[in-house]
């Protein structure tokens, strides 16, 4: 699969990390664009470390892990920003809601918003992960809105049936969720009515 992965300003850094290396392991090739906030939240919450260059977040973040091209969110060349282009799913996460609302707007800031954009007019899979609590008015407006252009709204809210025990465990909920949207087979958490 080829999927698109967009990376943005909201809290949740840790659900974007292990949702590029399940990519990864699922053997897809993945593009992979950040957002200048998203920088910022990649090294508040995964490196703890504000003053790391972009360059050495994309180090880390990408490092043993074949496949990825990193975009800069800028960069309108990349095959994403075409319809023409194969693409078998877009994939933001975290999404802001300055994304999702731009987005819902038909506006087009930056690489991540074009990718969403071409998903959007191509009628291709979407699925974008927003973390924000508590929602404005503005902010369900904008979601219901990306939903009935065809976006799926997928929140980073992880379920307690299959009993975590770490934080890795609810970010694997969220993950596998992901996954199983564009279509990719996972194990990543027990489902419901499993043993």
């Amino acid at each position: 699969m080829n999927v698109f992965l967009g990376i943005t300003g909201a809290s949740g850094a840790p659900y974007a990390a292990r949702l590029l290396r399940a990519l990864v392991e699922s053997r897809s090739q993945v593009g992979v664009s950040i957002s200048d906030s998203g920088f910022q939240v990649i090294a508040t919450e995964i490196y703890g470390d504000t003053t790391l260059p972009k360059e050495e977040i994309v180090a880390r973040l990408t490092e043993g892990l074949d496949g990825v091209t990193v975009y800069d969110v800028k960069d309108y060349t990349s095959p994403y920003a075409s319809g023409s282009a194969k693409v078998d799913g877009y994939i933001i996460c975290p999404c802001s809601m300055a994304t999702a609302g731009t987005i819902a707007a038909g506006a087009m800031a930056n690489l991540i918003h074009r990718a969403a954009s071409v998903a959007l007019k191509e009628d291709r899979k979407l699925i974008l992960v927003p973390r924000e609590t508590p929602l404005s008015t503005i902010h369900l407006e904008n979601l219901l809105r990306l939903r009935r252009a065809g976006a799926v709204v997928l929140f980073a809210a992880p379920g307690f049936y299959n009993s975590p025990q770490t934080i890795d465990d609810l970010i694997e909920f969220v993950v596998g969720r992901c996954l199983d949207q564009v279509g990719i087979e996972n194990k990543l958490t027990q489902r419901w009515g499993q043993e």
